[in-house]
């Protein structure tokens, strides 16, 4: 991926954090791009407020789906809140992914590409959360 396209998805899912950050009352530092070298996660929170989220597959080196992209970025802003990843976490990583699905952000199983946010929210009704976000905690 070249510098300009990782710039552009950072830009966007800035965009995007803020939309929900404002919604639920967080205050983030940053949001960056994660070292490449980094093959042990998806993104991570650090207590200072600063988030890095990989936009590259940790085996295969391709791009991620941007609706992949903003399911890591409401995990790791759902750690501003909690810490951790008790039961209170999960609820509240949850509604953060039902806020950005309304809002047309979180857009799971869809090929597109990523474009800037919309200004009103999407018409079609928001489908219901699936067992693959389930998977994440098991």
């Amino acid at each position: 991926m070249q510098r300009a396209a990782a710039r552009k998805l950072i830009e966007l899912l800035n965009a995007d954090a803020e939309r929900i950050a404002a919604r639920f009352g967080l205050r983030y530092r940053s949001i960056s791009a994660e070292r490449a070298n980094v093959k042990s996660r998806y993104g991570v929170c650090y207590s200072d407020g600063a988030i890095k989220i990989r936009l590259r597959h940790a085996t295969t080196g391709r791009p991620l789906k941007y609706s992949s992209l903003v399911n890591t970025l409401c995990h790791e802003l759902a750690h501003l809140r909690h810490f951790n990843h008790g039961p209170r976490f999960k609820a509240f990583y949850f509604e953060l992914l039902d806020f950005a699905r309304a809002r047309g952000i979180y857009r799971p199983g869809r090929p597109q590409r990523p474009t800037p946010p919309a200004a009103a929210p999407p018409k079609r009704p928001a489908a219901a959360a699936g067992p693959t976000q389930l998977s994440l905690f098991a």
